[in-house]
């Protein structure tokens, strides 16, 4: 008897924070790869996103606490795949690419993959943005020993690793608190190059300077966090090379 190759893709759950993005959502969800899932959390629209997204197939979660990390990890509460995506919203980021971003944790040669962002337009990441990244990163790369250059929000990781790390933070700092507490458990932490294109509507974080060192703020109060107690990446023992 000839042997049956499974040919159909991984699954995987993206994991969409949503506020006010009607105007992006078609175009967000028609980019997510097939055989994916679309789990978009709502974090209080009033401008029928959650109708949309429902309408274009994606799941709906509703959170009621407002913020960022709030609006992910429910996401991650809500996600069964194995591998856990997440990417914004709000069509600066292609989710047509998140196969690469995946692929190194679906293959077992990364913990947690981020997508670097490569601005594709002058308007793609306003200046005080993208200046609160770098020193953002300058502190993480102090913080951790990491060589990143970008906090990007898409990324990729295993579910049930991610919730070992007991994320705490609801707020803007929850993308950093993720890398930091997995720097801190020893995993392999990798970033890819992926186009950013200028968002459709505005920022609810960082569009304005007040808005974006509001987020710095917010992660500096992750950095100064104590190491937390390792948590394994997924596999029977501890990741970056004794798995």
């Amino acid at each position: 008897m000839s042997e049956v190759i499974n040919t159909s893709p991984p699954s995987v759950d993206v994991v969409l924070p949503c506020l006010d993005e009607a105007e992006a959502l078609p175009w967000v969800l028609e980019r997510i790869p097939p055989g994916w899932r679309a789990i978009v959390v709502d974090n209080g629209s009033t401008d029928g996103s959650p109708d949309i997204a429902r309408d274009l197939g994606a799941q709906v979660v509703h959170e009621a606490r407002r913020g960022f990390g709030a609006a992910c990890h429910a996401g991650l509460a809500a996600a069964t795949a194995d591998v856990v995506c997440f990417c914004d919203c709000d069509a600066s980021l292609d989710p047509g690419l998140l196969p690469a971003v995946a692929g190194p944790v679906l293959d077992d040669a990364a913990d947690l993959v981020l997508g670097r962002r490569r601005p594709t337009a002058r308007g793609a990441w306003p200046v005080h943005a993208r200046l609160a990244n770098l020193e953002l990163a300058r502190l993480v790369r102090r913080r951790t020993g990491l060589a990143l250059r970008d906090l990007g929000p898409m990324r990729a990781a295993r579910r049930e690793a991610l919730l070992a790390l007991s994320l705490t933070d609801r707020r803007s700092g929850y993308p950093l608190q993720m890398v930091v507490r997995a720097a801190d458990a020893g995993w392999r932490v990798t970033e890819t190059d992926v186009p950013y294109r200028p968002r459709t509507g505005r920022s609810k974080v960082t569009g304005t300077w007040r808005g974006a060192w509001q987020a710095v703020r917010d992660m500096r109060a992750v950095l100064a966090e104590p190491p937390a107690e390792a948590a394994p990446a997924g596999g029977a023992s501890l990741p970056g090379g004794v798995r």
